[in-house]
C-alpha cells in the first residue's frame, strides 16, 4: 500500500462502453438518422429509437420533416464504419434485416412546441424571439462539472472514456490484433475524505476478440497499448502505481459480442453518457432526438452552465437542475449545489442568482445560443457527450465565465 493508498477511504467506478456495444450501436444509428435529417431541414422534428438483436435492426419513432433519407443505407453504413461487416463477428451490416417503422410526430406535442404557453398568453412581457418555442416535454436534466481534470469531468468516468476510445483506435488500426468491435472499460479510484482521488485502484477492460486468442495473451498488448498508452497520454502517471490492478476479460472467452450477443437499444447507457455515475441524471436520453427535445438541449446547457461555474472560480464543484413543463418556455425549477465548495463569501443562492442573471435557458435561447439546429450528434454517440477531448462541441465553450464573475461580484 502506498501512503495515499492508506488514507484513501472509499472506491468510486465509472463505466464506458465502445462503440460496438449493441446499446451503442443503436445509439450510432438513431443519431445518424438525426444528422441526415438535419442537414437537408434544421427545422425538423425527430424522435427516432432503434432496436438490435441477431441479424436484425430495428428503428421506430416520430419524425417531422421536409427532408428525405434513405434510412436503411444509413444503417447499413453505421453498422460497417463500427466494423461489423460479418456475421462472424456478431453481425453483418451488409446483410441483416432492416425494418423501419416511423411515424409523424403528435400534433399536440408539436402545437405545445411550436405554439408555447407563453405565446398563447401573450402577456405584456411576451418575448417572440424566445418565448414562442415551448418545451417538447415536461422534465428535469442536470449538468455537472468538477476541478478533478482540465476538461472538468470527474476523473473515473474522463479515464474509462479514453480507455474505450484507444481500444477502438488499436482494434481499427490493428495495433492491437485479433480483437473485434465490442468492448467496455471500468474504472476504479480511490479518494480520500476530502472527496480528492487518491491512487487508480481497479482497470477492467473487456473486449471481444476472435477465437484463436484467449484473455490471458491479450492482457499484455492491452496493458501496453491500451492502458500504460492512456495513462501516459493524459498525464495520470501520479495515480498508477504497482498495486493497480487490472483485470482483462475477467470472466473468460469473449467471442460472442455485437448483437448476436446481446440486444440492444437506443438510451440504455445513460450514465455513461454523462458523468458516470458521480451526478444525478433526470432519466432522459440523448440519441435520436432533436433540439426541441429538452431531455437532450437543456442536458447540454446544464453542462454549459456548470462548466463556465467552476471554470469562473465560482466553486470546485457544481450540479445544476433546470425542470421545465410541456409547452412552456421558461424554465419552472433552477437549482445549484455546490457541495461545500463554493468559493467563500458565496453561496448557492449566490451562484445560483448569477447563472439566472447569465444564462437564458428557455428552449429557443439555448437552441439559439448553442447554435444547435446542425448534424452534429453523431459525433457524440458514443464516449460520452461531455468533457469530449477529441471533439469540438459547443456545450463545451467557456464563453460565461467573466459575466458569472461579475454577476456573483468578483
Amino acid at each position: 500500500m502506498t501512503d495515499n493508498a492508506a488514507v484513501a477511504t472509499r472506491l468510486f467506478t465509472s463505466e464506458s462502453v465502445t462503440e460496438g456495444h449493441p446499446d451503442k450501436i443503436c445509439d450510432a444509428i438513431s443519431d445518424a438518422i438525426l444528422d441526415a435529417l438535419l442537414e437537408k431541414d434544421p427545422a425538423s422534428r425527430v424522435a427516432v429509437e432503434t432496436l438490435v438483436t441477431t441479424g436484425q435492426v430495428h428503428v421506430v419513432g416520430e419524425v417531422r420533416t421536409e427532408a428525405y433519407v434513405e434510412i436503411p443505407a444509413l444503417v447499413r453504413d453505421t453498422l460497417k464504419s463500427i466494423g461489423f461487416t460479418s456475421s462472424e463477428v456478431g453481425f453483418d451490416g451488409n446483410t441483416c434485416g432492416v425494418n423501419i417503422a416511423i411515424g409523424e410526430q403528435s400534433q399536440e406535442i408539436g402545437a405545445g412546441v411550436d405554439n408555447s404557453t407563453e405565446a398563447r398568453a401573450h402577456d405584456e412581457d411576451y418575448d417572440a424571439e424566445n418565448d414562442t418555442a415551448g418545451a417538447g416535454d415536461q422534465g428535469l436534466m442536470f449538468g455537472y462539472a468538477s476541478n478533478e481534470t482540465a476538461e472538468y469531468m470527474p476523473l473515473p468516468i474522463a479515464l474509462a472514456h479514453r480507455l474505450s476510445r484507444r481500444l477502438t483506435q488499436v482494434r481499427k488500426e490493428g495495433i492491437v490484433d485479433h480483437l473485434r468491435p465490442d468492448g467496455k472499460t471500468q474504472v476504479t479510484f480511490a479518494y480520500t475524505d476530502d472527496n480528492e482521488p487518491s491512487h487508480l485502484d481497479t482497470v477492467v477492460i473487456s473486449t471481444q476478440h476472435d477465437a484463436e486468442v484467449d484473455s490471458a495473451w491479450l492482457e499484455g498488448p492491452l496493458r501496453s497499448e491500451v492502458l500504460e498508452w492512456v495513462i501516459k497520454d493524459a498525464g495520470l502517471e501520479k495515480y498508477y502505481t504497482e498495486d493497480t490492478t487490472l483485470l482483462v476479460n475477467p470472466s473468460g472467452s469473449f467471442i460472442l459480442g455485437g448483437p448476436m450477443g446481446d440486444a440492444g437499444l437506443t438510451g440504455r447507457k445513460i450514465i455513461v453518457d454523462t458523468y458516470g455515475g458521480m451526478a444525478r441524471h433526470g432519466g432522459g436520453a440523448f440519441s435520436g432526438k432533436d433540439p426541441s427535445k429538452v431531455d437532450r438541449s437543456a442536458a447540454y446547457a446544464m453542462r454549459w452552465v456548470a462548466k463556465n461555474i467552476v471554470a469562473a472560480g465560482l466553486a470546485d464543484r457544481a450540479e445544476v437542475q433546470v425542470a421545465y413543463a410541456i409547452g412552456r418556455a421558461k424554465p419552472v425549477g433552477l437549482y445549484v449545489e455546490t457541495f461545500g465548495t463554493a468559493k467563500e463569501g458565496l453561496s448557492d443562492a449566490n451562484i445560483q442568482a448569477a447563472v439566472d442573471q447569465v444564462f437564458d435557458l428557455r428552449p429557443a435561447a439555448i437552441i439559439r445560443e448553442l447554435d444547435l439546429l446542425r448534424p452534429i450528434y453523431a459525433q457524440t454517440a458514443a464516449y460520452g457527450h461531455f468533457g469530449r477531448t477529441d471533439v469540438e462541441l459547443p456545450w463545451e465553450q467557456l464563453n460565461r465565465v467573466e459575466a458569472l464573475r461579475a454577476a456573483a461580484g468578483l
